[in-house]
């Protein structure tokens, strides 16, 4: 009996020997595996940390390359506006500089104008003053011309007067010498006042 219990204790020595060394080899496996899973799970995220720096690094290139395209396309705008600012001042300074020339231009043009319609409104009046004079001077002449030709015409009637007088008297024979002797002074007379006419007409 005591045989029997002896090897009965041995074989559950033995049993619970070979369950701790099961169960060591179990933990120590349970520990691989735990260790492999970490080292799995540490890779993966290593692996995602890695791809999403990557990406992060990408999208920072990414972002620097739209910051450096958006800052040049803004230099440009920027070059362009004071390219398109300098050409309007420019085009506004010649607006103004042909505006003063178109000024100065127009007035030296009226004063011009002015001057000359002075100097044409002088020389009209003149014009008309000597014309006046002129036709005063003229009217006076033909006046004296009117009154020398009435004169003369005067004088020209008288004349033929004496003369149709003269030959009615030449071929009367008088009788007495009473009668030539008043015709005398008569013809004689008659003479004196033609010859006078031509003088007072050109008194007149």
């Amino acid at each position: 009996m005591a045989t029997r219990k002896a090897a009965k204790k041995s074989e559950l020595a033995q049993a619970s020997a070979n369950l701790s060394a099961a169960a060591g080899e179990v933990g120590t496996a349970m520990s691989h595996q735990l260790e492999a899973m970490g080292e799995a799970v540490n890779a993966g995220i290593a692996e995602a940390k890695k791809k999403a720096v990557a990406r992060r690094d990408q999208a920072k290139r990414q972002i620097n390359n739209l910051v450096k395209l958006a800052e040049s396309q803004l230099k440009k705008a920027q070059a362009e506006f004071k390219k398109a600012s300098k050409a309007a001042h420019k085009t506004i300074q010649k607006a103004e500089k042909k505006l003063e020339e178109t000024k100065r231009s127009t007035s030296k043009k009226l004063a011009s104008l002015e001057a000359s319609a002075e100097r044409k409104a002088k020389a009209l009046k003149k014009a008309m003053e000597k014309e006046s004079g002129a036709a005063k001077k003229s009217a006076g002449s033909a006046k004296k011309n009117a009154a020398g030709t009435a004169s003369r015409k005067k004088a020209a009637t008288t004349v033929k007067k004496a003369d149709v007088a003269k030959k009615a008297a030449a071929p009367k024979k008088t009788s007495t010498v009473k009668a030539s002797a008043k015709a005398a002074p008569k013809k004689k007379a008659t003479r004196k006042s033609a010859k006078a006419s031509p003088a007072s007409a050109a008194a007149a």
